[in-house]
């Protein structure tokens, strides 16, 4: 059984992480504590990551030292991950001596076998200031979608990497200058160089260590699109010195040294580190990270080991979930939208209500969206109308009929069966770090043994057929014992409070499915308390807008205009049928012009006939599914006040509407919903939808996903409403139900 190292991704240590930065942290928590539980070596480190632009730019703000930020974001870090009751077996940062002498190591001998290359090149300067330019030092316009305010390194909007000099009108980001472009020279890691010492161990550990889908994608996108040289130097003052003469005045970037925290991190935590990072043979490393980062760790990071040519762990599982958006919107930390770590801590819910959620609605294959509402519905369904159910009415039965002594007699046999099928799928699972099915699997069985309970009528059988009530008791207290092995990972303090009530200590997952020591029942209690509708509405309001409006209590012009684009002023009591009627508008389209996309081979580039003045374009990933004479002159349905969005350097106005096969995996099936029998320009609505006054701005994806559409029967339906115009309803021949976008 090999040994498990585990990290999370590094959390920039600039803001206070909100529930999306938290998913990492939470992740890799679990499946830490589930492999101390199985029985592995385990070793759970994290930290903050401190050098870098962000950090510095941040304290110029607030006229400290990057030091002295530093100091103190780490330690709110650390409160609210011990608030969530994360079990680190290190928690610490990337500011120390150890990081500066592993990182510095790693690059001699990166350097040393030749795969290190200086250039030239031009920079920006900013003459006010007096010096280059470091990426997000730089801020301007967005070249490939126009946003406003991108960074050097990456637009937020669209999530394109950027070189600072691709910036349009870019401006220092501390004094606002406008700067100048001068030569200077940089160091550069040689990723082509090091293709071949890549790939194949690339192909096979993606293989091995089953990475999630859009890791094996996007890797494989960075390989098949070329491997480029990366800058791996900066010119800042708060990083690591580069050891090289001639860069005395440069710090390496952080892109380079963070993901080497996590070595220097276990340094920290044990001066054995070498046991676990320069043992591969014995040795699995599973990391946790968003979507975002999968190229640092699934590319860079492991060129920059293999480079070194010393023998090191390397990735075995890559577990890269999606995002997690906020009320239809995204998330922001640099904005402070959403609900924080320090948020989550006044609203007085206890820690497991969010750590399930969190896991219950893990992104692992898709966007996840949060909303109160739904946080509500799940805290209330499944913790309490599920789980707590069971374990209440169960015992509470026990303690009042029995005496709190669990019954003697036959173990139920079906319901057993039941326990070990669903206990083997819930430890595959988490083998697999597949988190959010082994809970759900794990709330399954709750429910079985709910049902159980309600079908086998003990109050009625205690006398009756006593022998089979007792059976019944018996079997479902050693269900709620596993049950609690099977949450700790996820709810850790509801586990403890739930094998208390059998005056347990604490068990592990060989204690599964053994059917003795449990003996009586005592003081028992509700887990949970219920979430009520007030309370809820009192917390969507009270973490509206941006926290810079919450502490202050101001209701600026831009906090205004944030709370409308987060909300887009949704009534509470209004049904997503009429949200989806106000908010959208779905257009016919007839298709008059069809070419495969240049740079993608999935995209199809289509000119729309909208009967607008002009023809209208968008981009959609449909040629594996069509031939471009199926779509030609048909008519289909476009989401027309869609946010545009770039893709590949050609500009989408829009996105037809198709439907796919609910059973089959996502992205996998596809059936475009042409609409011949409305004439393009008609504007489809909803059954009953009356005089809509519709909302003229774009709608975001996010915001729009967020409203499900499907089909029922053929029928295309928004929230059980028919979709249509004219006595006609739009309607798919192939996938008759189940979801479209």
């Amino acid at each position: 059984m090999k040994k498990r190292l585990i990290t999370s991704a590094l959390p920039y240590v600039n803001n206070i992480p909100h529930l999306g930065n938290l998913t990492q942290v939470l992740s890799a928590d679990v499946f830490a504590r589930y492999c101390r539980s199985a029985g592995y070596e385990t070793m759970y480190v994290c930290g903050t990551d401190e050098y870098g632009t962000a950090s510095e730019t941040r304290a110029l703000k607030e006229g400290v030292t990057p030091r002295e930020l530093c100091d103190h974001y780490h330690a709110i870090h650390r409160d609210i991950y011990k608030w969530f009751n994360i079990a680190f077996d290190y928690f610490g940062r990337t500011s120390t001596p150890n990081q500066t002498e592993i990182v510095q190591s790693i690059f001699k001998n990166v350097d040393k076998n030749g795969y290190i290359r200086e250039q030239e090149i031009e920079q920006l300067y900013c003459p006010k200031c007096q010096r280059f330019l470091a990426d997000r030092f730089v801020e301007g316009t967005c070249p490939h979608c126009g946003s406003e305010g991108a960074r050097g390194d990456q637009c937020d909007a669209c999530g394109t990497l950027l070189d600072p000099t691709e910036l349009v009108n870019p401006r220092c980001s501390v004094c606002g200058t406008m700067p100048v472009s001068k030569k200077t020279k940089h160091l550069y890691i040689d990723l082509p160089k090091a293709l071949p010492l890549f790939k194949p161990w690339m192909e096979n550990a993606s293989k091995e260590g089953f990475w999630a889908k859009n890791a094996i994608q996007l890797t494989n996108s960075w390989v098949r699109d070329g491997l480029k040289e990366r800058c791996i130097t900066r010119d800042l003052k708060w990083g690591i010195p580069v050891p090289k003469e001639g860069y005395e005045d440069k710090v390496f970037y952080v892109w380079f040294d963070a993901p080497i925290g996590y070595i220097s991190i276990t340094s920290c935590a044990t001066e054995n580190w070498k046991y676990w990072w320069q043992d591969p043979e014995n040795t699995e490393l599973f990391q946790f990270i968003g979507k975002d980062n999968i190229p640092f760790h699934t590319v860079i990071f492991p060129i920059s080991l293999l480079a070194t040519g010393e023998k090191w762990t390397m990735l075995h599982h890559m577990s890269s979930t999606e995002y997690l958006n906020y009320e239809g919107g995204k998330f922001s930390k640099s904005r402070g939208v959403g609900v924080f770590g320090n948020d989550v801590q006044e609203t007085g819910i206890p820690a497991d209500c969010w750590r399930f959620y969190m896991f219950y609605n893990r992104p692992e294959t898709g966007d996840v969206n949060f909303s109160w509402k739904e946080f509500q519905q799940l805290i209330n369904g499944e913790l309490i109308g599920n789980l707590s159910n069971l374990v209440n009415r169960t015992l509470t039965f026990v303690s009042r009929f029995y005496d709190g002594k669990i019954p003697e007699g036959e173990l139920d046999e079906e319901l057993v069966k039941e326990m070990k099928e669903a206990e083997e799928k819930v430890t595959a699972l988490l083998e697999r770090a597949d988190e959010r099915d082994a809970l759900r699997a794990v709330f399954a069985l709750s429910d079985v043994g709910n049902r159980a309970f309600q079908a086998g009528e003990p109050w009625k059988a205690r006398k009756e057929n006593p022998e089979k009530a007792a059976s019944l008791l018996k079997t479902l207290c050693y269900l709620i014992k596993d049950l609690a092995i099977m949450i700790e990972p996820f709810t850790p303090s509801t586990a403890e409070k739930m094998l208390s009530f059998f005056g347990c200590g604490k068990k592990t997952w060989k204690d599964l499915g053994v059917f003795e020591g449990l003996e009586n029942i005592s003081n028992v209690s509700l887990l949970f308390e219920k979430l009520e509708d007030a309370r809820i509405e009192e917390l969507r309001n009270r973490y509206a807008g941006t926290q810079e409006d919450r502490e202050s209590g101001a209701e600026t012009k831009e906090s205004k205009k944030e709370k409308k684009n987060m909300s887009n002023e949704i009534p509470a009591d209004e049904t997503i049928a009429q949200q989806f009627a106000r908010r959208v508008t779905l257009k016919v389209a007839k298709i008059v012009e069809v070419e495969k996309h240049p740079n993608g081979d999935i995209l199809y580039i289509l000119k729309l006939d909208c009967g607008e003045p002009e023809l209208r374009t968008i981009v959609s990933s449909i040629v594996p599914y069509y031939k471009a004479e199926e779509l030609k002159d048909h008519n289909i349905v476009l989401v027309s006040n869609l946010k545009p969005a770039n893709f590949r350097g050609v500009k989408s106005y829009g996105m037809l509407l198709a439907a796919s096969d609910p059973e089959a995996e996502e992205h996998t099936t596809c059936e475009v919903l042409f609409a011949d029998e409305f004439e393009p320009g008609t504007i489809l609505e909803l059954d009953d939808q009356g005089e809509v006054e519709k909302v003229t701005t774009y709608i975001k994806p996010d915001h729009f996903f967020a409203m499900p559409i499907n089909t029922v029967n053929g029928v295309v339906t928004i929230d059980g409403k028919g979709v249509g115009f004219g006595g006609k309803y739009l309607t798919a021949k192939k996938y008759l139900n189940g979801p479209v976008g």
